[in-house]
């Protein structure tokens, strides 16, 4: 893959029977969200998810490894180019991921 929006678009074409998938950019990469839930996102050095017994049932190959200087490890995905597999593995990891925190309104 050549640079991170083709491997966003890659990406998202292997989940796209999921629905309910979408990404935005950041820093220089970007962050992916199910059922908005994160579940990963393309770092630097690739696309990499959260781990959970779920992706480390689907990827026991994957080494954990920080995505960022500071960061929790995350996975690199080892299964990107197997489309049932990768939604297989998106779909279940849901459960496990922690919902989105709501934004505190600013008092006035």
């Amino acid at each position: 893959m050549a640079n991170s929006k083709e491997l966003s678009i890659y990406i998202m074409e292997q989940l796209s029977d999921l629905g309910d998938v979408r990404n935005i950019p950041m820093m220089g990469g970007y962050i992916f969200y199910y059922k908005e839930r994160i579940f990963g996102g393309i770092y630097g050095n690739g696309f990499m998810v959260k781990i959970t017994e779920v992706s480390k049932k689907y990827m026991p190959d994957s080494i954990a490894e920080p995505p960022y200087d500071g960061a929790k490890p995350m996975f690199p995905v080892t299964i990107l180019d197997d489309r049932e597999k990768l939604q297989k593995m998106v779909c279940e990891m849901y459960p496990e991921l922690p919902e989105r925190k709501a934004k505190k309104k600013k008092s006035t």
